[in-house]
């Protein structure tokens, strides 16, 4: 799989020819990797698995976005993990996605979007609404992937968030940690660091958050027209699978874990704390 360098070096454009080049190499990609995903997508195998991770990776370079990881994926008796992480746009799912060999938890809003919903049925995303009248279909879906040996990408703020501060994480997102199915749960911290190949400054950071009544394509246009874009991941250690705490203690701790490495993210320090 390419990782970073391992892809060709992205075209210097000016931004307006920039945001037309990316958005149609995104396209072209899209197409490319559709085809093949329709019919893996049912066949047995991790090969369904595998190739949205290879999709999101070539995303990443479309956009021009560097991913950096700090930490490793649990790999704890191949169990399947479920990754709690902070969310600010739509570009964590590129991002996450390029590096985990994951599905993603989403709102069932996004499955009714154009394009959008078919991308992410494609790449195996489940939805929810977490209604009271579709809450035991829902988990029972997310516990059959979880049997099934799929890791899952969870955004327990159950929005996204203005770029400045993670939201609390609603600890209704977590029940999934009161499964008896073997999982693991890993906590994880996603912070856009790098700007036009500099430190984000405060009064960027806002541009990389897609929130409120914000258009996809507005955003990615606003986006599209920098250069030298990075997220840092950082992979916090798994949690203890003796003694598992209840969602609501999950919930805090995890908040507490994902919050605080932000913070020391975003002051642009080493991010090597657990």
């Amino acid at each position: 799989m390419p990782l970073d360098g391992a892809w060709p070096a992205f075209p210097r454009l000016p931004g307006a020819w920039r945001v037309i080049w990316r958005m149609s190499t995104a396209l072209l990609w899209t197409v490319l990797c559709a085809i093949p995903q329709a019919v893996l997508i049912f066949l047995p195998g991790r090969a369904k698995a595998a190739l949205p991770r290879l999709y999101w990776a070539g995303c990443c370079w479309c956009l021009g976005l560097r991913v950096r990881v700090v930490g490793t994926p649990a790999t704890e008796a191949g169990l399947p993990v479920v990754y709690v992480s902070n969310h600010s746009s739509w570009m964590d799912i590129p991002a996450l996605g390029s590096r985990l060999t994951t599905c993603f938890i989403a709102k069932g809003e996004v499955g009714q979007w154009p394009v959008v919903s078919t991308v992410a049925k494609l790449g195996r995303t489940l939805f929810v609404s977490r209604r009271a009248a579709t809450a035991a279909r829902e988990n029972a879906d997310i516990r059959r992937r979880l049997a099934a040996g799929d890791s899952l990408v969870l955004f327990p703020e159950g929005t996204t968030s203005d770029g400045t501060r993670i939201l609390p994480f609603r600890s209704a997102f977590l029940a999934i940690a009161e499964s008896d199915l073997p999982h693991v749960i890993q906590p994880v911290t996603i912070v856009y660091d790098r700007l036009d190949f500099l430190p984000v400054r405060r009064e960027d950071r806002a541009l990389f958050a897609w929130f409120g009544d914000m258009d996809l394509a507005s955003h990615f246009s606003r986006i599209a027209r920098h250069r030298g874009l990075r997220a840092t991941i950082h992979l916090h250690p798994p949690m203890p699978r003796e003694g598992r705490m209840n969602r609501k203690a999950l919930a805090q701790f995890t908040w507490n874990q994902v919050a605080a490495t932000a913070a020391e993210i975003r002051r642009n320090r080493a991010s090597d704390a657990g």
